[in-house]
């Protein structure tokens, strides 16, 4: 029995914040302000000028590629291609390791992730011909920020299977790699990692996730790997995670059969439910063209085939998510989620819209009618890879239009927090920072709510609110003890609050340690939830 004395921000309903609780066995006893006599012998911790919370929960990223792109060479913050080969440069004469340990991809090849045209001083991806300066005998793969494409060298060109030459996307020239060849570049790159290292990377993602404090990911699989081998890894790592660390999977495909063999509740995510491409290849689906451009981006399914799959979807009880970012997307994805619940009404359905970062007052109306909630991505504001001024430059007066929070929360829609890692940090004060410092001052969420998405409405997206997402009694004690009170802090400095300790279970976190096989084998037998 412990017991956490100081400022308790329970996360509930009220945003309650309490001074006392009282957690034995993994779960809360007590959360108030008197604390009830039978406690006052147990051991107690004061935390002064701490706080204590709920863990956070990122409620969309895609974890097996965020554990490949981790363990590989992190380019986000590199201001020109210059410094992203001198880094590479570094990697290959073996003066410095990635963040990892491991070139992520074992000793033939390098992956390096989060090239941007837009953070760097050149203003466009580097090329093949760049890679090959950095290597000529070690194939290197650099994947764009976005996750949608990659440049490849020379080396890694000659490895390639002959039938990717035939794909969509494929440009030998430049390198770079769009469309059905990227991820054709992707399952090759996969397919070639040992499964211990794929084992031992995870491993360390959701350490990384932890010292964050993050005690629950909602991830979206099923791309970028042979036979769908990333999520039966992720089931089967799922399963067997230490300390008390909550994983759930959607399965991002079409085929309902896929999802109902694994026993998975859940299907959708990007890529194969993907309704649209993004703003940074300048293929989101909008419903009037971009500026100085006739393209109005790209709908990569009829409205037929969305709602017929979504019907499908919704009759054999699966919660459904759908990728849409531009507002034609957005307008299709609801009308076709509308169009499934008034084929089969199903009261508690929690189905979502991932991103949703132009919205519309149609589909808003929508989504507030039919309790279709929003896992959306505060990081995306403001984003360095994807800054204002080129947002504006592509869809002018529209860009103060992006990610309206006030509007989905005043609408009574229910929003989440989450990365898109690896497309993003999976940092949850940085999220709420980012959702209380909105650019258009009348879409800011107080710290209060903001601290709700990224708690107890994670939970509730995944149908898990009855146990976690807030410090209640009766509940699971999964808890984050951060340095300083966000309700007490300017909300300029949010961003700046780090996490001391994360709390899953009553117990504090433990690294992921255990032996790739024994974590297999676990996994294989658990009938843990994921």
């Amino acid at each position: 029995m412990k017991v956490y004395h100081g400022d308790i921000l329970t996360c509930n309903e009220e945003s309650r914040v309490c001074s006392w609780l009282v957690e034995d066995k993994g779960k809360i006893l007590f959360a108030g302000d008197r604390l009830p006599d039978q406690y006052r012998e147990a051991e107690t911790v004061d935390l002064g000028s701490r706080a204590l919370c709920p863990s956070f929960v990122d409620t969309h990223l895609h974890f097996a590629s965020m554990a490949l792109f981790n363990s590989g060479v992190n380019v986000m913050d590199a201001r020109s291609n210059r410094e992203i080969q001198q880094r590479l440069t570094e990697i290959i004469s073996g003066g410095v390791e990635p963040d990892g340990g491991t070139s992520g991809s074992g000793k033939q090849n390098i992956i390096a992730f989060g090239a941007s045209p837009h953070s760097v001083e050149e203003k466009r991806l580097l090329n093949r011909e760049e890679l090959d300066e950095v290597s000529q005998e070690r194939g290197i793969m650099v994947v764009k920020y976005d996750g949608h494409a990659c440049i490849v060298n020379t080396a890694l060109l000659k490895k390639l299977p002959e039938g990717i030459k035939k794909l969509r996307g494929y440009n030998p020239e430049s390198g770079e790699m769009n469309q059905e060849a990227f991820f054709a570049v992707s399952d090759y790159i996969s397919g070639s990692i040992p499964v211990s290292e794929l084992v031992r990377s995870m491993q360390r993602a959701i350490d990384y996730m932890a010292e964050r404090g993050i005690g629950m990911i909602h991830t979206v699989s099923g791309v970028g790997f042979p036979r769908d081998l990333d999520v039966d890894m992720e089931r089967f790592i799922g399963h067997s995670a230490r300390s008390g660390f909550q994983m759930r999977l959607f399965f991002q495909t079409m085929d309902t059969g896929k999802v109902h063999r694994r026993k998975l509740p859940r299907i959708g995510g990007c890529f194969i439910t993907a309704l649209d491409g993004c703003f940074g290849s300048v293929d989101a689906a909008l419903t009037s063209p971009y500026q100085n451009s006739s393209s109005c981006g790209v709908l990569y399914y009829s409205d037929e085939e969305v709602t017929e799959f979504c019907k499908k979807a919704n009759r054999e009880g699966l919660q459904i998510e759908l990728h849409a970012i531009g507002d034609a997307a957005f307008n299709q994805a609801t009308r076709a989620l509308k169009s499934a619940l008034d084929d089969f009404p199903r009261e508690d359905h929690r189905h979502g819209i991932i991103h949703a970062c132009l919205p519309t007052e149609e589909g808003l109306d929508i989504c507030s009618r039919y309790s279709i909630q929003i896992p959306l991505q505060t990081s995306f504001i403001d984003w360095p890879q994807e800054p204002a001024e080129y947002l504006r430059g592509i869809l002018g007066e529209r860009e103060a239009k992006l990610n309206p929070l006030r509007s989905f929360v005043d609408r009574g829609i229910r929003i989440s927090a989450g990365s898109d890692a690896p497309c993003t940090d999976p940092a949850p004060m940085h999220w709420i920072h980012s959702a209380c410092n909105h650019p258009v001052r009348d879409q800011a969420l107080t710290v209060q709510e903001a601290l709700r998405t990224a708690t107890w409405e994670g939970c509730r997206a995944s149908f898990d609110e009855q146990e976690r997402g807030s410090l209640e009694e009766g509940k699971i004690a999964d808890m984050v003890i951060l340095e300083k009170n966000p309700y007490k802090t300017p909300v300029s400095e949010l961003k700046d609050i780090s996490v001391e300790k994360l709390i899953l279970q009553g117990k504090e976190y433990r690294k992921q340690n255990r032996h790739w096989i024994t974590s297999l084998l676990k996994g294989m037998v658990s009938r843990r939830k994921i």
